[in-house]
């Protein structure tokens, strides 16, 4: 396994750094936990959940800025390339390479409205990512509540490290994100997506203990600008 270098930039935005640099969406901009501007970040690739303002983020202003290269939905990246922003779209259950890291794209439930079109674009519907790099697979759910299917996305491409909401209200909150650990049987869980607003105020300490008591996989909980390193 390649050296994998995993930074939470508060929220869902994750940046990932192995043979290439993988930004998830990057919300900075008007994000009270960010510890970082856009124009610290200079990705290879962005990977874009859903249309929300929260999660579509900064996506536009870094893809016009580097010429990375941004994965999403289909109607989510048609909105981006109207942009000028080059944009690759994609769908559930299929896969993607780019430059060596593989994007598969699987369920979430949530709504996915592009906030900043004007709804002139359809945002198509939510998704996740199970994304290869560096050796490591890592599952990040995107905004979600916990699904049955959470067992497939376990069986079917055994992600190492989950990402996961505890939000509540929007997304799943402590008690279905400790269900959703136990259906992926991930090595190590990440909470996120909770604290950024008080709306979705929650204890994580209170998850790592719900996971803990239930199943061998190890919660790390990580502040706004910190990095691990697997």
């Amino acid at each position: 396994m390649a050296d994998l270098k995993i930074t939470w930039l508060g929220h869902a935005a994750f940046l990932l750094e192995a043979e290439k640099k993988l930004l998830i969406d990057p919300f900075i901009s008007g994000n009270p936990k960010a510890p970082c501007t856009p124009e610290d970040l200079d990705p290879d690739i962005i990977a874009v959940t859903h249309g929300h303002r929260d999660h579509l983020g900064d996506t536009i202003a870094i893809g016009a800025r580097t010429g990375c290269r941004v994965i999403s939905i289909h109607e989510v990246a048609n909105y981006i390339k109207s942009k000028g922003v080059f944009a690759e779209g994609m769908n559930k259950g299929g896969t993607i390479e780019v430059e060596g890291v593989t994007l598969t794209m699987t369920q979430a439930l949530h709504s996915s409205s592009i906030d900043a079109s004007g709804f002139s674009f359809d945002g198509g519907s939510p998704a996740g990512f199970v994304i290869n790099i560096g050796g490591c697979s890592i599952y990040h759910a995107g905004d979600t509540g916990v699904f049955g299917d959470m067992q497939l996305i376990g069986e079917l491409y055994e992600p190492k490290i989950a990402f996961l909401p505890i939000g509540s209200r929007f997304t799943m909150g402590i008690k279905e994100a400790v269900k959703a650990v136990e259906l992926i049987e991930p090595h190590i869980v990440v909470p996120m997506h909770y604290n950024t607003f008080d709306v979705i105020k929650q204890d994580p300490e209170e998850f790592r203990k719900a996971v803990e008591s239930k199943v061998d996989t190890k919660v790390i909980i990580m502040e706004p600008g910190e990095s691990i390193e697997i």
